[in-house]
Formats: structure tokens, sequence, C-alpha cells
């Protein structure tokens, strides 16, 4: 066999289809490179929720007859259930004067274990375009989801450079519970609040947080977690007066801020309180679907027993409890700063506290979404981060099909999201 000639020209491989699609993509992409941020993380969020409304589309095409419908529902009926149904209640009647009780004193599940400015919203967009519950709910949540992310990269940016915060900010819009950001759920709206009040904490701005903080807590109940990220943000910047100022107006603010958020956390059991003229009034609703009333700590430990027996049953929350530690503790995480890893831990505190532990327990894990950026920064790798969205997208299918869906089981309930 003869040898090439010194010098010959070897001729390139013929482009194949795929490298002709790649080329196109990327010419197609090329102006979003040069788009100013908040359209980036808009058509973001408007690609997640198209993928979020196909899954939900396709689990209702599929779905049985249940509470809220017949067989294969249309979209706006499909979403309009579980928790959904009681801020439609809210929405067309507001609050019961009385707590309903069973004929041994317990509460009955009422409105008062949901908050008011989601449904007040909804029915103030219903007011002005004479839209029904379905729709109004719908559009309240979608648009409260789409400024959460537009606050939510600005947040980001405090500590992570434009690229990762934008990779931030996808795996938080195609998280496996994300969906619900387009439901007629509070989760969207209590997250734009609290996003909006831990970004203006960390800039110092704390007269401007302190109508998002009464937001918040009228909103989903976070005044307590949020009251202890504002005492460590102020004792940080106490510490460090040396060598970054801390004037004592910024202390009086913060102090403010503070001594608001703390009572805030307690506003709405004293207005459940004040109008039903029942001390218990809002303890006794939330512990209504539990059926036992509220002790810290406990549930987790008896619902340990209960998966595990009781021997290594109370050892699962301590385990819990430790891991959550040694991850908020990692690398990627301490990168977040120390404000939204405060938020992070005093969250899983305030859950482990008061929480019964159930399949709903997925969904109240989105206010931990700093912990989206964690995952970006602990690669940068493009194999690695489409990895994650294509991981969440299939997750995402999985959480609808399992718990949007009704099924109900041995017991006559049925599995809430």
């Amino acid at each position: 066999m003869s040898e090439p000639k010194t010098g010959a020209l070897v001729q390139a491989p013929a482009p194949t289809v795929n490298d002709a699609l790649y080329v196109m993509v990327r010419r197609l992409l090329a102006p979003l490179r040069r788009a100013p941020w908040w359209l980036k993380v808009t058509l973001l969020y408007a690609a997640a929720r198209l993928v979020s409304y196909a899954i939900l589309l396709g689990a209702a095409w599929h779905a049985d007859e249940s509470p809220w419908g017949g067989r294969q529902p249309d979209y706006l009926t499909f979403i309009d259930r579980w928790d959904a149904g009681w801020y439609e209640r809210i929405y067309d009647g507001g609050y019961p004067t009385t707590i309903p009780r069973n004929a041994d004193g317990t509460a009955q599940p009422n409105q008062w274990a949901f908050y008011p400015v989601f449904p007040l919203l909804a029915r103030g967009l219903s007011a002005v375009m004479g839209w029904s519950w379905p729709a109004a709910g719908a559009i309240v949540a979608t648009a409260a989801g789409l400024a959460a992310v537009l606050v939510i990269y600005r947040l980001f940016r405090h500590v992570a450079p434009p690229s990762t915060a934008l990779w931030g900010v996808a795996f938080f819009a195609m998280f496996p519970l994300s969906p619900v950001l387009q439901v007629p759920y509070a989760e969207s709206l209590g997250i734009f609040f609290l996003a909006a009040a831990l970004h203006l904490l960390i800039k110092g701005n704390y007269w401007a947080a302190m109508p998002m903080v009464v937001l918040l807590c009228l909103t989903r109940p976070a005044g307590a977690p949020f009251a202890a990220v504002v005492l460590g943000h102020l004792v940080l910047r106490w510490w460090h007066r040396r060598d970054k100022p801390f004037p004592r107006r910024d202390l009086a603010a913060g102090t403010v801020l503070l001594v608001l958020s703390t009572v805030m956390a307690f506003a709405w059991m004293l207005t459940a309180w004040w109008v039903t003229g029942e001390r218990t009034a809002y303890t006794d609703t939330e512990t209504a679907w539990r059926g036992s009333s509220l002790v810290l700590f406990k549930p987790w430990f008896d619902a340990g027993v209960e998966l595990v027996g009781p021997f290594w049953g109370p050892v699962l929350p301590l385990l819990f409890v430790a891991l959550a530690a040694l991850y908020l503790n990692s690398r990627a995480v301490r990168r977040i700063g120390p404000e939204l890893r405060i938020w992070c831990a005093m969250y899983l505190l305030y859950l482990l506290a008061v929480l019964h532990p159930q399949s709903s327990t997925f969904r109240l894990l989105l206010p931990l979404f700093p912990l989206a950026l964690a995952a970006a920064f602990i690669s940068g790798s493009r194999a690695y981060r489409w990895s994650v969205l294509v991981l969440f997208g299939t997750l995402q299918i999985v959480w609808v099909v399992w718990l949007w869906q009704f099924s109900a089981i041995s017991t006559g309930q049925a599995w809430p999201p």
C-alpha cells in the first residue's frame, strides 16, 4: 500500500445533518445572546411553562372522573382541583365567621388554612376582565411566576455571573414541581414576594422590604423563617461593621424589619382569632387534615415509625437533619451567600417543626429555590446542566401523573399535590 505524498491535502469529511442542524440552531439563537436579561428570563420561563402545559394537558387527556369533573377534562378544569378549590371558596365567599366542627369538637377543613392575597388578586382580575375563577386564578399564578423568576435572577446576580444565574433560574423554572407555578395555587405569588424581600434585604433596602414581607405573610406561611434570616443578616452586618460600615439608620430600619417580620409571622393566626372569636381557630384548622393536634416536630418521628418501625423510625428525622446540614455546608451551597443559606436552613427547620409529612411536602419545598443556583454552581459543564433540565422535565411527568391525578386510596382519601 502506497503512503500518501508529503503535503497532500486530506479532504475533510462532509458535514452531517446533525452538524447542519447545530449550525442552524446557533444562528437562530445568536440574537438572544445580545438580548437584555429580562427577555432571556421571560423566554426561558415561557418555554418551561409550555412544557408543563403539555404535561398537564396530556395528564388531563388520561384523567378519570374525579370530584372536580368528568373524564378527560379540559386544561382549566383539570388544574382547578385540590387546594385550588379552597381558594375558589375564598374567591366566592370569603372566610367563615365560625370554625366548622365535628361532633367531638375537632375542626373540619375550612378556608382559614389558606391565605387571602392570592384569591383577592384573582377576584380583582375577574372583576376587571369578567373572567371566571379558573382562568383568573391560573393567569394570576402564571404571571406571578414570571415576576418571581425575574426577581430571582436579580437575586442570584448578587453572587453569580449572568450565565450561572440564568441557569439557576432555568433549574427553578423546570423543577419537577414547577407546574404548580401555573395552576391556581399561591406558591408562585408567595415565591415572588419572598424573592423580592430577600433581594431587598441583601441590598440593605429595609424599608422597601417591609411591604414585601407583609404581602408574603398574607400569601404563604413564611414569616417565622424570614424573621430568622433578617436576624442573621443584621448580626452579620454588625459583626463586619469595621470592614463595611453599618450606619445607625440602617440598624434602626433593620430592627423595624425584624420586628415587623416577627409580628407578621403570627398575623394570620391573630386575624382568624379576631374574626371567629376562637383563639385556636387557625391551628385547629391547620391540623384538621392530619386528625391530631399540633405538637412541634412529633409528626416526623411518627412518620419515621410508620415507615421503618419503632426502632429505626425515630432515627430517620435525625438522619434527614444530618444530611441537610452536610448539604447546606457543601461548597456549591456556600457560594449562594449567607442570607440565602440561612433562609434554606431556617425554612427546613420550620417545615420540620410544624409540617405533617405527606405527599404535599414535595410542593412545599419550592421556597428552597436558592438551591437551584447551588445546583448550577456544581458544574459549568453543558452536558451536566442540560442533563439536569431533561431529568427535571421527566420528573415533572412523574409528579403530575402521580399526584395531580385523582386516585382514591383505601382510606377513602387521596394523595394531594
